[in-house]
């Protein structure tokens, strides 16, 4: 399979941004809606995405309302990994979304992270918001945020990590 045809078929196309007008056309609709006022409050709340630094992220970790979600993909195996942190990789993103909103319900802020937080960490955020817009109830998530430099920044600062194998993580929360 030719690597576009690979992102086409996990979701990835979209994000990348290959995907054709037509399917960008009817999100640039709903967003300049939900800008106009007709969109409602849930969308708007948990519509916006922001970037948390390390340090903040040790403080805000200690709330249980606050999910981590690691969307690394094989490198977690091998690689230590944020303690309490859910893996849903990238890969595979699109398909898990409701198992992932399952999985971390009762939480209202989650932060995504990749290896560095440039493409799959930000793109899964992404993917994982418009899942919220596109819900017709509300899931309450307020805040989703990304990591800033991902794991490799956050493991190269001395940040404490876990070597469990377990999924998910039963290492304590940081």
């Amino acid at each position: 399979m030719c690597g576009s045809d690979a992102y086409r078929k996990t979701g990835w196309y979209k994000y990348l941004g290959f995907a054709g007008r037509t399917k960008r056309g009817s999100a640039d609709k709903d967003e300049e809606k939900r800008r106009e006022g007709g969109g409602e409050k849930r969308a708007e709340m948990a519509r916006s995405l922001s970037y948390i630094a390390p340090s903040q992220l040790i403080s805000m970790s200690r709330n249980p309302r606050v999910a981590i979600v690691d969307v690394r993909d094989e490198e977690r195996s091998y690689d230590a990994h944020i303690a309490g942190s859910h893996h849903y990789a990238s890969d595979t993103f699109s398909e898990k979304i409701p198992d992932l909103l399952q999985a971390v319900k009762g939480k209202d802020t989650l932060v995504f992270h990749c290896a560095l937080s440039k493409v799959r960490g930000p793109s899964c955020a992404r993917m994982f918001l418009d899942y919220l817009s596109e819900m017709k109830e509300d899931a309450g998530i307020d805040k989703v945020m990304v990591l800033e430099r991902g794991f490799n920044g956050w493991q190269a600062s001395g940040r404490p990590v876990c070597r469990c194998t377990e999924i998910p993580c039963k290492g304590e929360s940081l």
